[in-house]
């Protein structure tokens, strides 16, 4: 469905917003976003907050939001903008976040906000680590999707041809990439510009749904993608991640692993799920994961 205006919304959801913030003077809707069925600023009479809200409190992304909701207490608040409240009407869910003012982050070359977007993912892999909280395993999802053995299985006919004369060796690094992500840090696993807010020199992180139990490298390697994708080369994108303690320790093994796995779930939601952005996405995996096999790093 459409991201609904605070006009648009139920009268017993509006209500049940102004329970918990006092009268809604101004909505100002977010210019990007795609998991939610309403997400603004709201100024209200007890001052500003970020809200966002599922119209089927019951389906998958009103789990996903459970979710983020259940997490959110275990997250820094130097990291992560804490939840005011949560509540439900008109089988709507509604989250209340903290405000926390700032603009997305640019990750192409020369920025300065890489250095703030560097600063945190450094906080919240080591603060993150071992935190007793309720997540699914990335290693679950990732070996339930199994892109590349599905793509061998059922090879697309506009696969990259080098792929398709090394599906044997991308399947097997997949495979490797299930047990190496394996660990007990809460891993974001979503990170991208439009998840990470900066503000006078400092980044936030936003937008933790799909946040999951797994090695602490695979952020800095979901990064990597981004800043590809932003125009830097693998070789210089990969010299920022090495700044970050959980990427830098992390084995070539695991580097090339994830890579690999990164790549073919982009390949394979390119095809099953195709958004705007994906090609684009695919290309800079795509890159990344030949550089590291090629140069057999």
């Amino acid at each position: 469905m459409p991201r609904s205006t605070w006009e648009a919304l139920p009268a017993a959801v509006r209500a049940a917003i102004e329970h918990e913030t006092g009268d809604v003077h101004e909505a100002v809707l977010p210019s990007a976003g795609r998991n939610s069925d309403f997400s603004a600023t709201l100024h209200t009479a007890t001052g500003t907050v970020f809200c966002k809200g599922i119209a089927e409190a019951d389906g998958k992304r009103g789990r996903m939001h459970r979710h983020e909701a259940a997490v959110n207490p275990v997250l820094p608040a130097s990291v992560a903008p804490h939840l005011l409240w949560q509540t439900e009407a008109d089988d709507w869910l509604l989250l209340g976040f903290e405000h926390s003012p700032g603009r997305h982050a640019d990750l192409s070359p020369g920025s300065t906000d890489l250095q703030p977007v560097l600063n945190v993912v450094a906080t919240m892999a080591e603060a993150l680590q071992e935190v007793s909280v309720d997540a699914p395993a990335l290693a679950e999802q990732w070996g339930r999707l199994a892109a590349w053995r599905r793509l061998a299985k059922d090879t697309p006919a506009d696969l990259d041809p080098w792929a398709r004369d090394h599906l044997d060796q991308l399947t097997t690094w997949e495979a490797a990439a299930v047990e190496l992500v394996e660990g007990r840090t809460l891993a974001h696993t979503d990170l991208h510009c439009l998840n990470l807010l900066v503000h006078e020199g400092r980044a936030r992180i936003v937008d933790w749904a799909w946040s999951r139990q797994a090695n602490p490298a695979v952020d800095p390697a979901f990064l990597v993608t981004r800043l590809i994708e932003a125009g830097h080369t693998p070789a210089a994108a990969e010299a920022w991640a090495d700044q970050l303690p959980c990427w830098r320790d992390a084995s070539g093994d695991i580097k090339t692993a994830f890579a690999v796995a990164i790549w073919g779930i982009w390949e394979y939601l390119e095809r099953h799920q195709p958004l705007a952005h994906r090609a684009a996405l695919t290309a800079a995996a795509r890159d990344w994961a030949r550089h590291r096999l090629e140069s057999d790093i």
